[in-house]
């Protein structure tokens, strides 16, 4: 934005209407990780209804036996979602319908060739499984070698509906397969074809799906195909998948291999209960996945991407994991059945709780090395095949217990996680390192005099005094806030006390060796200075949350007519401004943090008094205040003045340690002593 001089008959941001700027990035992902989470909602609730469904039906041997013929499904998927993954990569990145198109059919063509023969390696090889998962009939394994030849296809059409961002239908097709699957088997169920007709309606449930994931009818082309290092991705993504397959199934074939039938039928049933973490955080990876292939521009939209992912899964698998833990024992008891013992000392709750936290630190480590695939040809996924592998040698190894099992996998877990962390730490260092040198100087802030901590905090506890908080300690304590003794120590440190009544989260991110200035503002100066990255200014600010952009923005909104609280106080400061004794007496104090005087400035207190200011005149804002501003070297540190996964570790630790601040203590002496000088009086 473009600051002039304010002349008689000019227009302020007041008046200022302009078309609203497009949805960031950031809401995109957003808009499509709901539809995802929405659905993936649905489709667990639904499985969850399905698996105590046939758990009760068939027992812990019949459950057990079906969930291990539709984990070799899941492992065969490592096909299908690698066909998928390159659908929905070169279809984002591809700017052409035709050429989306092109591609989604020679992928399509592709996948029936390997659907085809999958579907008929399992047909000949069906005994040789069916023995080694002790299996009663090897015909489970042939049922399933039907549902492989369109299995596989349905990556391709479900990763063109994700490359073109049409959620919506993914979301119904995930929807329909669960409803098939789930009606199908008590429909089979009902008329007593029991395990077989359980796999039938798993068959049913894949083919419905294909059929009704066709792409529209008008998107035709004659375009032939280019895929750009299609061999490359295509071996990324096949051993990505393939890791994860393993990692998430192969678990379910070991505990029925080394334990007896009903143990492995129990273990079954944690297994699927506590993967719903892993459905919903991979829906989140779904709609990430093309934003971030699609995304050319700067790597802060990347990481715009990346962070709002990783924030919607530990959402998602803090809040499944706290859920599981809450509910009472035996809950799980009476929803599975008497046909799920468990040995003495074990407990579902002990065990779907492990599993569940181990599934979540799995999800954090796949939103890690999608973004990567996504971005780049790395060696992510050998990475992860490798733990797979580990996997597999540590329950060969440890498998005493269900809760061995368990546990092999949560070290292993925790493990993958750190290691595919480690490059995107030392990205994020190397970033905060370079923006520290390389960050705009805008010339040298005039510094007018050197002030106390003590006096900044006088000024910021007088424009706070009006809260809601301060009811009770402004008739005792209104000479001391209004009128401070600096040299006072006693004083000094009952206002330090009621300010972090407010805001002692905020003043704790100050670093401590911050000097503190009074500072001359010049109209150019007003370029440098940035809103509060918090609560409100959020969705009005852009992501530099620049002062005057800031402003701007809320111009372009129905300022005028707005009945959002927010808007009608920043309305009426605005107004009181603009009154013409408004200059009149003192001004007010706007307190500013930065790294130097050469460089951007934030404000942590006054957002409202400044934004008011330039919406009514961007030109003479800054002689509207007195400016408060401490200066650091170490303010990279704190979340208000840059905002990334330390700063707001910093702020969590130091916030747990304000809950033990004696601020409490300290007015209470105080009201205490100013009751007994009366009372002397």
């Amino acid at each position: 934005m473009v600051v002039e001089p304010r002349t008689p008959g000019a227009s302020t941001l007041l008046e200022t209407r302009q078309v609203p700027s497009s949805r960031s990035l950031r809401a995109r992902v957003l808009s499509g990780s709901m539809v995802m989470l929405v659905s993936s909602a649905f489709v667990g609730g639904m499985n969850l209804i399905y698996n105590l469904a046939i758990a009760h039906e068939l027992g812990a041997d019949g459950f057990g036996h079906a969930s291990a013929v539709y984990t070799v499904l899941m492992l065969l998927s490592s096909v299908t979602l690698s066909f998928q993954l390159l659908c929905s990569k070169f279809v984002a990145k591809n700017d052409s319908v035709p050429e989306k198109i092109a591609i989604y059919r020679y992928l399509l063509r592709k996948a029936w060739l390997y659907g085809v023969g999958i579907g008929l390696a399992l047909f000949f090889s069906s005994s040789l499984i069916s023995g080694y998962l002790n299996l009663p009939t090897h015909n489970f394994i042939v049922m399933l070698a039907v549902a492989t030849v369109f299995y596989i296809p349905l990556g391709v059409r479900r990763g063109f509906m994700q490359g073109m961002y049409d959620f919506r239908h993914l979301a119904s097709n995930f929807v329909l397969e669960v409803i098939v699957k789930l009606g199908g088997a008590i429909l089979f169920l009902v008329f007593g074809f029991r395990v077989s007709g359980v796999i039938a309606a798993i068959v049913a449930s894949v083919i419905l799906a294909y059929f009704f994931s066709k792409p529209h009818r008008d998107l035709v082309t004659d375009s032939a195909a280019s895929l750009p290092a299609a061999l490359g991705e295509g071996v990324q993504a096949s051993v990505f998948f393939v890791g994860q397959v393993i990692i998430n199934n192969l678990d379910i074939i070991l505990v029925k291999h080394f334990f007896p039938p009903t143990e492995a039928g129990v273990y079954a049933a944690v297994a699927l209960v506590g993967r719903v973490v892993y459905m919903l955080s991979w829906s989140v990876v779904s709609s990430m996945f093309p934003f971030s292939a699609g995304v050319r521009s700067e790597e802060r939209d990347g990481r715009a991407v990346l962070g709002t992912a990783l924030l919607l899964v530990i959402l998602t698998a803090g809040l499944f994991t706290l859920g599981v833990w809450a509910a009472p024992a035996h809950v799980w008891h009476t929803l599975l059945g008497s046909g799920f013992p468990l040995n003495e000392g074990g407990s579902y709750r002990e065990l779907l709780v492990l599993y569940a936290a181990t599934t979540g630190l799995y999800s954090l480590g796949v939103v890690l090395m999608s973004y990567e695939i996504s971005r780049k040809i790395g060696n992510v996924s050998w990475v992860q095949l490798g733990f797979s592998g580990l996997i597999i040698a540590g329950i060969y190894l440890i498998h005493g217990t269900l809760h061995d099992v368990i546990m092999v996998q949560t070290v292993l877990m925790l493990a993958l996680l750190v290691w595919v962390s480690v490059p995107f730490l030392r990205i994020e260092i190397y970033h905060r390192r370079r923006t520290v040198v390389d960050s705009p100087r805008l010339g040298t802030l005039t510094k007018i005099r050197r002030v106390s901590e003590d006096e900044a905090i006088s000024e910021f506890l007088k424009s706070e005094f009006y809260q809601q908080e301060f009811q009770s300690y402004r008739e005792p304590f209104w000479d001391i806030v209004t009128r401070p003794n600096l040299d006072d120590l006693s004083d000094n440190r009952l206002r330090r006390a009621l300010l972090y009544q407010r805001r002692g989260r905020l003043w704790r991110e100050i670093p401590v060796d911050t000097e503190w200035w009074e500072v001359q503002l010049e109209p150019e100066d007003l370029k440098r200075i940035r809103v509060f990255p918090r609560d409100q200014w959020r969705k009005h600010a852009d992501r530099g949350y620049n002062l005057l952009d800031a402003a701007e923005n809320i111009a372009n909104t129905a300022l005028a007519t707005s009945s959002d609280a927010f808007l009608a106080k920043l309305r009426s400061l605005a107004a009181e401004l603009e009154r013409p004794d408004s200059e009149q007496g003192h001004r007010s104090t706007v307190l500013l943090i930065g790294l130097d005087e050469t460089r951007p400035l934030t404000i942590i207190e006054g957002n409202h008094r400044m934004t008011a200011a330039v919406l009514v005149s961007p030109q003479d804002a800054h002689q509207q205040f007195r400016f408060l501003c401490g200066f650091s070297p170490n303010m990279m540190n704190c979340c208000w003045y840059r905002t990334d996964f330390s700063t707001l570790l910093r702020y969590a630790k130091n916030s747990v340690t304000w809950l033990f601040d004696k601020r409490q203590v300290v007015i209470d002496q105080a009201l205490q002593s100013r009751f007994t000088t009366q009372e002397t009086r």
